[in-house]
């Protein structure tokens, strides 16, 4: 198979043509600024709109909650660090988990240093938190919950609407990082009880360099980059009118599709994964077995290293990854593999495969035939499994 075989839609998604399409025109034709006041800016001004109410129709939300960021990492500042500084009279203590993308856990760090104080829950074996233990932790100084919708790593999906009842039961708000999961699985931020949600449009076929993040009308978040009115005066900048328009065609695609997509996103990864388990050795899965986002498969093989496995899959045109994208180039193990238990030495041995309903059964079948050559021949040449191997006969 010579074709490219692309498995790594939790890094980044193609973007869809018809998202293209509609993008086009905002860059050559329609290139007003939307907030110009001449009939010329109308038509961007009236594409942001509907894109803002495309966007926030996927979660149930209002359009007037939606604001368009950067991207996910600065909506997930934005609520954290905004959050803390609108109710830091209420008190200083922050919950979030130790499984969490950087872009919570460094802002977490960052907002210690300012005198907050966060704690930090634990995961169980399959990577979710336990509520008995959010709720132990929950203060009469806490101000905000962030946890995250979905990993971005291991696929687990956590029990989202259980969190938010809680923290409205005790009067927190709740922020969910739902980079991974918007467009993905079913999330309504009014049944949910979700103050504040971030979303990324690269996740979902839409374009890079634009996010979003959900205000519940009523929070109070004070403003993240100033310098102008835009976005109701509370994030300045020129609106990237292709970008907006762009996440909003995907956002729209996405929830029209979303059933049909995890139907087969579904059926591939089940095929993937029973094959791996069962036809590779001293595999495991990492991850809820259910619970998970539809596309995510991650495993670790014990006695190899990620980064060989992921140059000789990409030697066949195979597109991978071992964890996070933001996080390429670190030698360090997984913080999410470690959380759930992993020691060292299995952690550095992982591979995340995500998969698009752009994919087939044969792609599957062919990453799995190559998988098994690849990993004999990165173990046959591990001194440790060769003394696992004599140990055990």
């Amino acid at each position: 198979m010579s074709k490219l075989i692309y498995l790594d839609n939790a890094a980044t998604t193609q973007v869809n043509p018809q998202v293209l399409n509609e993008m086009l025109p905002y860059f050559t034709e329609c290139y007003g600024n939307p907030s110009a006041i001449y009939d010329f800016a109308a038509e961007g001004k009236q594409a942001v709109d509907t894109a803002r109410k495309q966007v926030a129709d996927v979660i149930g939300a209002k359009p007037e909650e939606i604001y368009f960021t950067g991207g996910g990492s600065e909506s997930d500042n934005w609520a954290l660090k905004a959050a803390a500084e609108a109710y830091e009279q209420k008190g200083k203590h922050i919950i979030t988990s130790k499984i969490e993308h950087h872009a919570i856990l460094h802002t977490c760090e960052y907002l210690e240093k300012k005198g907050y104080e966060i704690t930090y829950l634990d995961v169980d074996a399959d990577g979710k938190i336990r509520l008995e233990e959010l709720a132990a932790a929950i203060r009469e100084d806490t101000i905000l919950i962030s946890i995250m919708a979905a990993n971005n790593e291991i696929g687990t999906i956590q029990p989202i609407a259980e969190i938010g009842r809680l923290a409205h039961e005790k009067g927190v708000l709740f922020h969910t990082d739902a980079v991974q999961a918007y467009g993905h699985i079913p999330i309504q931020v009014d049944e949910m009880q979700i103050d504040m949600l971030s979303a990324s449009g690269h996740k979902c076929n839409g374009p890079k360099g634009i996010g979003m993040l959900y205000i519940r009308k009523g929070v109070k978040i004070r403003s993240f980059i100033h310098g102008g009115a835009q976005e109701r005066n509370r994030r300045a900048g020129t609106l990237n009118v292709p970008g907006i328009v762009g996440f909003g065609a995907a956002a729209a695609l996405a929830m029209h599709t979303m059933e049909e997509r995890r139907i087969k996103e579904v059926s591939l990864r089940d095929h993937l994964i029973e094959r791996i388990l069962n036809e590779i050795p001293y595999s495991r899965l990492n991850g809820h077995r259910n619970d998970r986002l539809p596309n995510n498969a991650n495993f670790c093989f014990r006695f190899i290293e990620g980064e060989s496995m992921l140059i000789l899959l990409d030697q066949l045109g195979i597109c991978a990854s071992s964890g996070s994208a933001c996080t390429s180039g670190s030698l360090d193990p997984s913080h999410v593999l470690l959380a759930i238990g992993l020691p060292h030495e299995i952690a550095h041995g992982s591979l995340r495969l995500t998969l698009s309903e752009a994919n087939t059964v044969e792609e599957m079948d062919f990453v799995v035939d190559e998988l098994k050559k690849i990993i004999e021949r990165l173990r046959s040449m591990s001194p440790l499994y060769e003394d696992f191997i004599e140990k055990n006969r």
